[in-house]
């Protein structure tokens, strides 16, 4: 497994080993001790997610607030998502920063998401089957999240808006400055 620093305290690009030949490939998607040994610290992940969406989808940027704040490990297992991660400690030198990636079924790389973060994607193949591991359980009422298309954040989603698909709940969440 190769681990990539993304510029994001605690944010991190996985690249699971593959081994492949004539027949196909097998890799590790996950294992805990080489994971943690990895990260340098430890993460204990209790549940498995997974989301199906077609092209435009555009989920986020989501999180929990407080005790039930949530660590992510997700990657994609068919299709093609732009994954963004934003970084919402305040007391962290990359506070507001943002990192994106294309995650894909092809490239098979991860993306770790720590606690105080958002997190969104979206779909740019015909349709994507997205994976992800939390580390803490969904508490509704601890929902949150920030606009996608927040000015502050600058982020390249890299489709038209107008072939956006998103959820009414999304298209009204909070800007950064009405959070912070």
């Amino acid at each position: 497994m190769k681990t990539t620093e993304t510029g994001l305290n605690q944010c991190y690009v996985i690249e699971p080993t593959i081994h492949g030949d004539e027949r196909g490939y097998f890799l590790e998607s996950y294992n805990q001790s080489n994971f943690n040994a990895a990260l340098g610290f430890k993460v204990d992940f209790i549940q498995d997610n997974e989301a199906f969406s077609t092209k435009g989808v555009l989920r986020g940027l989501h999180f929990q607030k407080g005790e039930f704040a949530q660590a992510k490990l997700v990657r994609v297992t068919q299709g093609k998502v732009l994954d963004v991660a934003v970084d919402l400690r305040p007391e962290s030198s990359t506070f507001l920063k943002s990192f994106t990636i294309e995650l894909s079924a092809e490239n098979k790389k991860q993306l770790f998401v720590p606690r105080g973060f958002a997190h969104g994607y979206i779909v740019l193949s015909e349709t994507a089957l997205f994976n992800y591991k939390c580390d803490n359980i969904y508490n509704k009422a601890s929902e949150s999240g920030i606009i996608y298309n927040d000015n502050s954040l600058n982020i390249d989603w890299i489709l038209d808006p107008l072939d956006f698909n998103i959820s009414d709940k999304d298209k009204v969440l909070p800007t950064v400055k009405s959070l912070f």
